[in-house]
């Protein structure tokens, strides 16, 4: 694989840490800032909604720049965003600034992943998506544990210092990495690029993907409590529990990007499948603190095998339009996930149901995913077994 996608990588680890360490840090932040761990846990949503309304937007707004550049002005944003949410007085500055660092979120992996695709032979486009994702899996591995341990160690604050200076190294990878050919703008008419929207299987397509996600998110988003309050751990093992989500997003993510590769179709069901059942049965498993680590490494794993069989999916529809506008609008669709399982949880909490009941409340939207995905084959005219993985850029 070409060191590009390393650099690319290198971002996307920076974006999953201030995307993800919040969700260890809500206990610190919700007594910090005196409010409650719903309210708190709307800082992922807000965050979210943030790539949802950003993604296209800066899409758009920087079409005609070279896609070089773009990268490199989304890294200069999310870096400023992480500092003004280091130094944030409030909760809603905090909301604030995770808004702005939001805006280059969906952006970033929206080129990215085209990106990704123009640097690697058509047989390789899902993989080369999946090592630029690995950086998110990374993050969770590593950055998110080692900022949990951070945060609750100096305060909630020395997390966010310590991702701003990862931003500031992941611009100077991007910036002597990322080769001149890859600088080119993609020069396509924005009012085509948009008429991708009217396609059916790309709507059904994000469909997909914001279900599948807010499943994901209304249990994660509140993992730190589940662990505590029903499994039993301490505060303290939150961090080193999270190594084992972390080492289950790299092992599903890298096992979803090779069977895309080759079975784009069986792929989605497939990851949407088994993230149903790990969803459904994780409620018994959290009354144990063994099954509970084990379900936890489960949960990631499940999540993110979904995540380039659902990029290459959106790609694959949007053939003939603006790849880099699809794209983003899939990741988009993500976070759209991601504020819409973090809000369904904190009202699952906040209307009695318990913390018990956020696994198998969240396992109904996967299978959610599954009918919209039904729908969209019985659509779509091209064999299930042999639809085609490939994205020429």
């Amino acid at each position: 694989m070409p060191l590009a996608l390393y650099a690319l990588a290198a971002g996307a680890f920076g974006i999953g840490v201030t995307e993800f360490v919040i969700m260890g840090l809500l206990i610190d932040v919700s007594k910090d800032l005196g409010v409650s761990i719903s309210a708190a846990g709307q800082l992922i949503s807000g965050y979210a909604l943030g790539v949802v309304v950003g993604a296209p937007l800066l899409t758009i707004a920087t079409g005609n720049w070279p896609r070089k550049t773009v990268l490199l002005a989304l890294m200069a944003i999310f870096t400023i965003g992480n500092l003004a949410c280091a130094l944030a007085p409030d909760y809603w500055t905090l909301m604030g600034a995770r808004i702005v660092t939001a805006f280059a979120h969906g952006t970033f992996f929206g080129v990215g992943s085209v990106v990704a695709t123009g640097l690697v032979a058509p047989n390789r486009q899902a993989s080369a998506i999946a090592l630029m994702f690995t950086g998110l899996t990374i993050a969770n591995i590593l950055g998110v544990p080692f900022g949990t341990w951070l945060g609750q160690a100096f305060g909630w604050r020395a997390t966010f210092w310590a991702v701003t200076a990862v931003g500031l190294a992941a611009f100077a990878v991007i910036l002597a990495l990322v080769p001149r050919g890859q600088a080119a703008p993609e020069r396509t008419d924005l009012r085509a690029d948009l008429a991708v929207l009217r396609r059916t299987p790309v709507l059904l397509g994000l469909a997909i993907t914001v279900f599948g996600y807010a499943g994901v998110f209304a249990v994660f988003t509140y993992i730190a409590p589940l662990l505590t309050e029903i499994s039993g751990f301490k505060e303290a093992a939150v961090s080193p529990i999270l190594l084992v989500f972390g080492g289950g997003l790299i092992a599903g993510n890298l096992a979803g990007g090779k069977v895309a590769d080759r079975w784009l179709v069986p792929a989605v069901l497939g990851s949407l499948a088994v993230l149903a059942l790990v969803l459904a049965t994780m409620s018994f498993a959290l009354h144990s603190q063994v099954m509970a680590v084990i379900y936890v490494g489960l949960l990631g794993a499940a999540a993110f095998a979904t995540v380039a069989p659902l990029q290459m999916w959106v790609l694959d529809k949007a053939q003939g339009a603006g790849q880099s506008l699809a794209s983003s609008f899939n990741i988009a669709a993500f976070n759209l996930g991601n504020a819409a399982g973090a809000w369904l949880g904190g009202a699952v909490i906040a209307h009695g149901l318990g913390l018990g009941s956020l696994t198998w409340v969240a396992a109904l939207l996967p299978v959610a995913a599954l009918g919209v995905a039904g729908l969209a084959l019985r659509l779509d005219r091209t064999p299930v077994l042999d639809t085609p993985a490939c994205v020429q850029s």
